[in-house]
């Protein structure tokens, strides 16, 4: 038995459905007849953040770093045919992810979809480890780790986390460290996996040329319910201050890389409309049409790999400028002075309504594709809120809301800069 109900948005005269299983797992449909393929994520609320095992209520102990990520490696191995074997054979495309804060296992199909939803639903839930695979494991991933300390936007990336942060553990690269994994066996896969695989912490979404009586079908004919577990992220005390605001690192470039970061406090909860409201300022302080972008390119300070994000997570919230340049240093230095302008002189209208307007059109379109749908609903559930807000959001937001954000936003006292250098040639 499960409780549906159906999320409408009459703009987009387009419909999903939420559906609380009696199992506790949350499922989440959005059909889109007509489509040629239908895409799904079994995903559950447990990234590299989570190095600490903690149910609600009770004291909580630490695990290596990088053992989410091995438990995804992992996960798709069983004791006769793996997982991409059992999906070649039905014809679908599949793959996973770890991230800081969610691991999720996905396909896309054109065909045979309820096969292959049962072969996801089904190898998610029955894992199959032993110490002899897990050291096997250890190799490649640590094969992967090597790879990637040699790899400029990486690194350059990852230094700026930790200089952002001295002891939250997004400061740690996904895949851990080679210590740090070879700490990893059977039964620590086994105790994550028991924790952070309980279907109340997981999310099922699918999108596509599919329907809720189908997904539900396949559901109700493969999932095992088990008795919950409760689990919480702990909280690990990061404190406001950076803990050292510049780091240079040379490596394999022609031109210097760099990441600038503006950490931000993380108290108050943070809503959609905060993050919508963040991208638009950043848009509008340095995006492709701003007067700061063209004055930096003009001087030969950024080039066409510039841009940025909004990065945020449980207990992590920055905003982040990246690129290559001659002179990084100068770009921060730009960027500062631009936002105490802003500040003080206010945000022009036209400018803002521009793009606010830009980035809603973005949003109507992100409706067409449903690998986009599925990822989205994930995260809308994860971080909760309903997929349609973001609609909402874009056509009330004002100028008012984006001038308050800013007060708190892109601070110099709370950013650093991490750099990548040529190497000097010998």
């Amino acid at each position: 038995m499960a409780n549906i109900k159906e999320i409408r948005n009459d703009l987009l005269s387009d419909s999903y459905f939420e559906i609380e299983h009696d199992s506790g797992l949350k499922v989440l449909v959005y059909p889109k007849p007509g489509y040629s393929t239908t895409y799904a994520i079994f995903g559950t609320n447990y990234g590299s953040i989570d190095t600490v095992v903690k149910k609600v209520g009770e004291e909580g102990y630490t695990i290596p770093e990088g053992t989410a990520h091995f438990l995804e490696h992992k996960l798709f191995e069983s004791e006769e045919l793996d997982a991409f074997e059992r999906f070649a054979k039905t014809g679908a495309s599949a793959n996973a992810y770890t991230s800081f804060d969610r691991t999720c296992y996905l396909f896309s199909c054109s065909s045979n979809f309820k096969e292959n939803l049962e072969i996801l639903i089904d190898f998610v839930q029955h894992p199959f480890f032993t110490e002899k695979t897990v050291q096997k494991e250890q190799g490649i991933i640590g094969q992967e780790i090597r790879m990637y300390q040699d790899e400029p936007s990486w690194q350059v990336m990852f230094n700026l986390l930790r200089l952002l942060y001295s002891k939250h553990p997004v400061r740690i690269d996904i895949a851990g460290t080679i210590e740090s994994i070879a700490e990893i066996s059977a039964e620590t896969l086994y105790d994550c996996y028991n924790n952070f695989y309980s279907l109340p912490n997981m999310v099922l979404a699918v999108a596509g040329n599919t329907t809720v009586d189908e997904v539900l079908d396949v559901v109700s004919k493969t999932l095992e319910v088990k008795e919950p577990i409760k689990v919480e992220r702990a909280d690990f005390g990061e404190p406001m201050e950076v803990s050292t605001n510049y780091y240079e690192e040379k490596l394999s470039v022609t031109i210097p890389m760099f990441t600038l970061g503006y950490k931000e406090k993380t108290e108050s909860p943070l809503t959609l409309k905060d993050k919508i409201l963040t991208s638009i300022l950043a848009e509008y302080i340095v995006g492709d049409s701003s007067a700061l972008y063209e004055s930096l390119f003009n001087e030969e300070l950024i080039n066409n790999s510039f841009g940025f994000e909004y990065f945020t997570g449980p207990g992590y919230r920055a905003t982040m400028f990246a690129g290559e340049s001659k002179d990084p240093k100068k770009v921060m230095e730009k960027i500062n002075a631009e936002v105490l302008r802003i500040r003080k002189d206010g945000i022009n209208e036209i400018e803002f309504e521009r793009i606010r307007r830009k980035h809603y059109g973005r949003a109507i379109m992100g409706y067409n594709d449903v690998d986009g749908l599925a990822n989205e609903l994930v995260s809308s559930e994860f971080e909760g809120y309903h997929m349609f807000d973001e609609i909402e959001i874009y056509q009330t937001i004002t100028l008012e809301e984006a001038e308050e954000r800013l007060k708190d936003q892109f601070l110099p006292e709370y950013s650093a800069l991490s750099v990548v250098l040529p190497k000097e040639e010998n």
